[in-house]
C-alpha cells in the first residue's frame, strides 16, 4: 500500500466488503493497520436465501470492527433486461454507481477527508483479467490489466496470490463465506480461473508467475504507447465546436494507421472491429459513416468528423450482417437470407418483408422515423413522406411515435410492420433475397 502511495492516512476508506474471503481479509488489514474506514455491502438478489445470509454476514462482521455499515438491494436482473447488458455488467455499472454515490454523499457531510474506495481484487483476479482483454481484443490498455488505483478505486491487493490470501486468514482465524456461483463457468472470469488456466499450466508450469510479470511490463509499456499515440493524434485531430475533424490523407500517411484509428475513435465508444470500419471509410463517398451508441464517424470529402448523435439518434440499431437478430424496443427483428422458392414469399404478412438482396448496403440501420422521412410504398413509382403515409392509415399519435423504420444506405427500405420500399422488391433478376420478420414486445 506505502509503496503505491495509494491514499494517506487522513483518507476516509470506503472498502467494497462481499464477505468472501478477499474482502475479509482487506478489512481486516485495514483495520489492523488503523485506517478510518467505512464498509459497503451490495445484496444483488441473484443467489436467493444466499444474497441475504452474505448481507448478515457483513452486517455482523462492520459491528465487530464497530465502523459504519452501508447496504442496498439491487433487482440486478430487471437492470439488465432494461439496459439490455449482461448480469455482470448490470451488477458492475449498479455497485460503482452506488458506491460513488456513497462517496459525494459523505464527502459533503466530512469536507476535511478524501474518500477513497478500496476494493478487493487480487493477483489472480488481474491475471484473469489480463487472459479476458486479450481474448477480448482491448489493445495494449488491457493487457495491462486492472491498476492499483484508478481515479477514485484503490485496489491494494493486487500483489496478492488468492493462496497468499487464504494463508493470512487461516492464520489470523478469519471467517468468510462462499459465492456458490463462483464454482459455476457461466461467467468469463470463471471459466477462465476453472478451465482455461489450469490446462496452460500443464504445459507452462510457470505461467502465472511470467503473466505476472507481464503485468507489469505492460504498465510500463502503456505509458510508452500512450506517449507515441499522443504524439501522433494530436497533429491529426482538428476541434471544431463538439465535432473532431480529421484529415484523411494525412491519417492515411501515419505509421500503424489502423492502431491510431482505433485509439483516436475508443474514447467515444467504438469497439476494436469498427477501427476496421473506420479504416474503410479512407476510401468511400462522402456521406458514408460508421455509428457508436454515442458518436457518428462521417466521410465528407478530406475529413473524418467524429461528432455526438442527438438523443433521438441513440435509438438506433445496427445489424452488420445477415444472419442477424436484434432486440428493440418493438421486439425481434430477425434477418437471415430466404431461398427463392420459399413458399410463403407471396402470402408474407405485414410482419415479415422479403427483399432483394443485392441492393442492401450493410450495415442496416433500424430506427424510429423521423419528420421528413420519406420511402416508394411498394406498388408505388413516386416517393411519400412517412408522416403523410402514418396519416392515410389513420395512425393514432401513440401509434406514430411507435413507428420504425429499417434503412439501408440512406434509404428506408421497410416501414417496420406497415410497408416495405418498392426499390427493394423481388424481381425475377434477384439473385438473393433477404428475409425480415418482427416478433412483436408481446409475443417475444
Amino acid at each position: 500500500m506505502a509503496t503505491e502511495k495509494l491514499f494517506s492516512v487522513g483518507d476516509h476508506l470506503l472498502l467494497a466488503v462481499s464477505g468472501g474471503l478477499d474482502s475479509v481479509v482487506l478489512t481486516d488489514v485495514v483495520h489492523k493497520l488503523g485506517y478510518t474506514y467505512s464498509i459497503a455491502h451490495c445484496n444483488f438478489s441473484l443467489r436467493g436465501d444466499e444474497s441475504n445470509r452474505d448481507e448478515a454476514f457483513v452486517k455482523q462482521l462492520a459491528s465487530h470492527y464497530q465502523v459504519p455499515f452501508f447496504v442496498k438491494t439491487f433487482d440486478t436482473a430487471g437492470y439488465a433486461a432494461t439496459n439490455k447488458c449482461s448480469i455482470q455488467e448490470a451488477a458492475r455499472q449498479l455497485r460503482y454507481n452506488w458506491f460513488e454515490t456513497i462517496i459525494k454523499e459523505q464527502g459533503l457531510l466530512n469536507r476535511s477527508r478524501k474518500f477513497r474506495l478500496l476494493t478487493a481484487h487480487h493477483l489472480d483476479d488481474n491475471i484473469e483479467t489480463l487472459l479476458m482483454n486479450f481474448f477480448k481484443g482491448t489493445g495494449i490498455a488491457g493487457l495491462r490489466g486492472m491498476l492499483p488505483l484508478t481515479e477514485k478505486v484503490v485496489r491494494p491487493l493486487l500483489f496478492a496470490r488468492r493462496a497468499d490470501l487464504e494463508n493470512y486468514a487461516t492464520a489470523t482465524g478469519l471467517s468468510w463465506v462462499e459465492d456458490s456461483s463462483n464454482l459455476e463457468d457461466k461467467y468469463s472470469r470463471n471459466y477462465f480461473r476453472h478451465q482455461v488456466i489450469p490446462l496452460v499450466e500443464k504445459v507452462y508450469p510457470q505461467a502465472i508467475h511470467n503473466l505476472a510479470d507481464n503485468l507489469e511490463r505492460f504498465r510500463d509499456i502503456e505509458k510508452l504507447y500512450q506517449l507515441s499515440i499522443d504524439r501522433v493524434t494530436k497533429s491529426l485531430i482538428f476541434i471544431k465546436d463538439n465535432e473532431i475533424h480529421i484529415p484523411v490523407e494525412k491519417l492515411r500517411l501515419s505509421p500503424a494507421v489502423k492502431t491510431i484509428i482505433f485509439e483516436i475513435i475508443r474514447p467515444f465508444d467504438f469497439s476494436a472491429p469498427q477501427a476496421d470500419e473506420v479504416l474503410k471509410l479512407l476510401d468511400s463517398q462522402t456521406g458514408k459513416y460508421v455509428l457508436s451508441g454515442t458518436h457518428r464517424i462521417l466521410k465528407n470529402r478530406n475529413w473524418l468528423i467524429i461528432s455526438p448523435i442527438t438523443e433521438a439518434e441513440k435509438s438506433l440499431y445496427l445489424v452488420e450482417d445477415i444472419p442477424s437478430e436484434i432486440f428493440f424496443p418493438a421486439g425481434r427483428l430477425s434477418i437471415r437470407e430466404s431461398a427463392p422458392g420459399e413458399k410463403d414469399i407471396q402470402q408474407a404478412g405485414n410482419l415479415v418483408a422479403y427483399l432483394d438482396a443485392s441492393e442492401l448496403t450493410f450495415p442496416l440501420i433500424v430506427r424510429k422515423w423521423r419528420t421528413g422521412d420519406y420511402f416508394y410504398p411498394l406498388g408505388m413509382r413516386k416517393k411519400k413522406k412517412i408522416a403523410r403515409f402514418l396519416i392515410d392509415l389513420k395512425k393514432s399519435k401513440g401509434e406514430k411515435e411507435k413507428t420504425w423504420v429499417v434503412e439501408s444506405g440512406k434509404r428506408i427500405i421497410w416501414i417496420v410492420g406497415l410497408r416495405l420500399d418498392d426499390r427493394f422488391k423481388i424481381l425475377p433478376s434477384s439473385s438473393g433475397i433477404c428475409r425480415l420478420e418482427l416478433f412483436p414486445q408481446k409475443y417475444i
